[in-house]
């Protein structure tokens, strides 16, 4: 079947419109998946994000190959993560894919300059690509899936689909789940590392409906994004929900959003019941602060 291909500029961001990518007029390479991945390290290699605190939490960074779902609701800055996932990776010598349904190419490097991220330039240096479809012609691509070329192309180890609950609006829930499986399990056998980015709809409370979905047992690991508030202010929660094979941190921590992506810092201590969307002060943290009054107020008093 024919393809047709578009490309922004001279840069190679492809935009799919039929049920297969090929690259017309660029050097084919041969080399087959089983060569592409022999060169994975040994026991202990870690898929790192290139966030520190992020790894600290990890145990060195992801699994190889493992799906990494990435939760949240709007504004959590899943995108924003996702990106610098595939940028760090660039960095560490891993070339990345980024897939989205839902956004411009035009508005994705925009926003990526904003960070300091000149993904243009990573798609020149064949590092990076920005794959433009649909979830219908990802779906009807079957076993041949439109993402074998490029990722031959630039010989990737990690990809992101953003997202896969836009999937959810073609399919039965039923089939979402034989889709999805269907998704995780083709890119691992190609060796690739996933992140497969969730809509949560809920903004505060404790849902989190990838268990819903039935989804949550088909990927590896769940990183979670969670808005809170805390005394009338809004702040950003991140916390590992699952990693299968590993130990990780437990503890929900905070995050910002910077000129420099996504930094991740202390754990939400001194709080409870961050999950519930009713934060309280730990009351370890409150018996401690009294303590420190009554012993200062009393040393003051026989001084």
């Amino acid at each position: 079947m024919e393809t047709a291909l578009r490309r922004e500029s001279h840069f190679k961001t492809v935009r799919v419109s039929e049920q297969k990518v090929t690259t017309p007029g660029e050097k084919t390479r041969t080399r087959g998946f089983d060569q592409l991945f022999s060169g994975d390290a040994g026991e202990g290699f870690r898929v790192k994000t290139g966030i520190v605190e992020l790894d600290e939490m990890l145990r060195g960074g992801f699994m190889p190959g493992d799906a990494v779902m990435l939760s949240g609701s709007a504004g959590t800055g899943k995108t924003t993560l996702a990106l610098q996932y595939l940028v760090n990776g660039v960095k560490l010598g891993e070339p990345g894919i980024y897939v989205t349904f839902e956004e411009l190419p035009d508005q994705i490097y925009r926003d990526a300059k904003n960070f300091g991220w000149d993904l243009q330039r990573m798609e020149e240096e064949d590092k990076f690509r920005l794959v433009c479809t649909s979830p219908n012609l990802m779906l009807e691509s079957g076993d041949d899936s439109l993402l074998d070329d490029v990722i031959r192309e630039v010989q990737s180890r990690r990809l992101v689909i953003d997202s896969l609950s836009h999937l959810e609006m073609f399919v039965t829930k039923d089939a979402m789940r034989t889709e999805a499986y269907r998704l995780v399990r083709h890119l691992k056998t190609r060796g690739v590392s996933s992140m497969l980015l969730w809509e949560s709809p809920q903004i505060s409370g404790a849902a989190f409906n990838v268990a819903d979905a039935g989804l949550s047992f088909l990927v590896d690991c769940i990183v979670a994004l969670k808005p809170v508030e805390i005394e009338s202010s809004l702040r950003r929660a991140l916390v590992i929900l699952k990693m299968r094979g590993s130990d990780h941190d437990k503890r929900l921590r905070e995050y910002e959003i910077t000129s420099h992506g996504v930094l991740v810092s202390t754990p939400f201590s001194q709080y409870e019941g961050l999950m519930s969307g009713s934060p309280t002060r730990s009351m370890t943290d409150e018996a401690a602060n009294s303590w420190a009054f009554a012993f200062a107020k009393n040393k003051q008093k026989h001084s």
